[in-house]
């Protein structure tokens, strides 16, 4: 199994719209990065669990676990045109953007703020805290796993 960090604004789609969806399930997509792409296409897999990372908003940070539930496979709102995230170069025979489908796990009691989570040097290697990084799926080791879980 491994460990991810997942950003979404909750303004789009929050922790709590993911609760509240049909068997807590939804599909992630709009990932439009070619690195985040590769990593959720080749690298995420069915049982894998996610923080739940609430990004550009008032207090930024993760607030909560879901699990992946469905490995990836092609994301079909780069096909229609009427959707925001559509890619006229994306087609069903040759896909370039993929989604993989997640499953609420639990809300944290507390948001774990990205202020808090830089004061910890046991995470100064933690993918999200690099300057400039701004992908929305990231790998998170089980050493940082453990410890971001034991700040709740």
């Amino acid at each position: 199994m491994r460990y991810w960090i997942m950003k979404s604004e909750p303004d789009a789609f929050s922790i709590d719209d993911l609760r509240n969806r049909p068997k807590q399930t939804e599909h992630w997509d709009g990932v439009r990065n070619y690195q985040a792409r590769n990593m959720l296409r080749d690298e995420m897999k069915k049982g894998d669990q996610a923080f739940f990372y609430h990004s550009s908003c008032k207090e930024p940070g993760i607030v909560g676990i879901a699990e992946i539930v469905r490995g990836a496979y092609p994301d079909f709102t780069a096909f229609d045109p009427e959707n925001h995230h559509y890619d006229p170069k994306s087609t069903p025979e040759a896909p370039r953007w993929y989604m993989v489908d997640v499953r609420f796990k639990r809300r944290f009691k507390r948001t774990i703020t990205l202020a808090e989570l830089k004061e910890h040097e046991a995470l100064a290697k933690l993918t999200l805290l690099r300057k400039g990084n701004r992908l929305s799926i990231m790998p998170v080791s089980a050493k940082e796993w453990n410890l971001i879980l034991d700040l709740e």
